[in-house]
């Protein structure tokens, strides 16, 4: 995992990523999912590209069962990604690297012109 993604846990997920104050872009993910690990490299390059502006954090669905419960996560690979505390999108399955950045440019840019308002 790269120093720009932060894993979370149960117990911080809340502060981490409802509580943020940027977009949240998480990867929900288990070390036994071949698809997650592919993906995994396509994470880290978009949490690099987009560090001004967004978070981005992985949760290990094994260890941490109440987040994914709660959010309802029933396949993986499946990256939500959160603004405001509220869940703004969701893509199930592996997304290249096109849809995941044209969904964080969706959400920054939005982000973008409500600041300059």
């Amino acid at each position: 995992m790269s120093e720009y993604v932060k894993e979370v846990s149960d117990a911080d997920f809340d502060k981490e990523v409802l509580e943020s104050e940027k977009p949240v872009l998480v990867d929900f993910w288990a070390v036994w999912c071949g698809p997650c690990r592919a993906l995994a490299p396509t994470v880290d390059a978009l949490a690099q590209t987009y560090a001004a502006s967004i978070n981005v954090a992985k949760l290990n669905i094994d260890d941490n069962p109440n987040v994914p419960q709660r959010f309802g996560i029933k396949a993986i690979p499946t990256l939500i990604l959160f603004k405001g505390g509220q869940e703004a999108e969701r893509i199930v399955g592996a997304a290249s690297k096109a849809t995941l950045s044209s969904l964080i440019e969706k959400y920054i840019g939005a982000q973008q012109a409500a600041t300059a308002d």
